[in-house]
């Protein structure tokens, strides 16, 4: 079942209030590095989402994705040069939308070859056609060695303001949270669902660290839809986790995670995209509501 069918079945009181909601309360943010700076809890993968041409057609509900996006509050944007077209789209589309000081440009180095890293950043650049990246990661660990010295560089040159690295699937979690140890790292990006928390020992040591901790994946690649099909939302969910739908059930869980600083979920969807950023408004949830959320998606497996 498709979200759309999803968010039909809660009820339409609690949908009504919680549009209200989300219309007058800010977007909750969270800080980012030592200087000050805050993130919106809420922002924008592009994984398969954004990987198309240059079709009209194709092109006008990813455009209507990133304005609502910015509308609503929204800065993180990540991609890879992993992503197809997805850097490229970016470029196209952002120049023609009002986003002055909102965007948080994130993007990655993707090459099992270290030498290669530098151009494939200064293309990514140039792509996403913005004066600098706010922040660069090294995908999936890939050579991680080799690129963490290059996005250092990238970082002494006033280039990118923060590095890390990124891992997804739920691989390697046990090595990402031995890289936040060891290694100086501003940011993880981590996969971190109702399915696979498997994520949190790398989480919670990144923050001790003082890393930001970016969450892809948020829905399992849309899974977790599969696993409420013709579900509805519970009652309580709305009136004491402040959820309108599925989708802010899903992230509120995982941002409600002291250590998470954002989640990235992707989407083509504008009814879609304004559904995720609700969950960056409003009250979230504590520890033991998390655990009530927790117990009852396992409920209804």
């Amino acid at each position: 079942m498709d979200r759309r069918r999803i968010l039909a079945l809660a009820p339409a009181a609690s949908l009504a209030a919680m549009g209200v909601r989300a219309q007058s309360a800010a977007a909750l943010r969270r800080p980012i590095g030592r200087g000050g700076d805050s993130l919106p809890v809420i922002g924008l993968g592009t994984w398969l989402t954004f990987d198309v041409g240059s079709e009209a057609a194709e092109q006008a509900p990813r455009r209507e994705v990133l304005r609502r996006f910015f509308a609503a509050g929204g800065g993180m944007i990540d991609s890879s040069p992993m992503y197809g077209n997805a850097e490229w789209l970016l470029g196209q589309l952002l120049p023609d939308l009002p986003h002055a000081g909102r965007l948080w440009a994130a993007s990655k180095v993707w090459t099992p070859l270290g030498a290669l890293g530098p151009g494939q950043l200064d293309r990514s650049l140039a792509l996403w056609r913005v004066p600098r990246f706010d922040v660069l990661l090294v995908h999936n660990l890939l050579n991680w060695r080799a690129h963490l010295r290059t996005l250092r560089q990238w970082k002494d040159d006033g280039r990118v303001r923060w590095i890390g690295v990124s891992t997804s699937h739920g691989r390697s979690n046990d090595e990402a949270a031995r890289l936040v140890r060891d290694e100086s790292l501003d940011v993880l990006q981590i996969t971190y669902n109702l399915v696979d928390p498997s994520a949190e020992a790398a989480m919670n040591r990144a923050a001790e660290r003082g890393a930001a901790v970016v969450i892809n994946r948020p829905f399992d690649g849309g899974a977790l839809f599969n696993r409420v099909s013709r579900k509805p939302l519970p009652a309580w969910a709305s009136s004491e986790a402040g959820c309108a739908n599925w989708a802010q059930f899903f992230l509120k869980w995982i941002v409600g995670h002291p250590a998470v600083t954002c989640a990235i979920p992707a989407t083509r969807d504008p009814a879609h995209l304004d559904e995720n950023m609700g969950a960056g408004r409003g009250r979230l949830p504590d520890e033991a509501m998390r655990r009530r959320m927790q117990a009852t998606f396992a409920s209804l497996a």
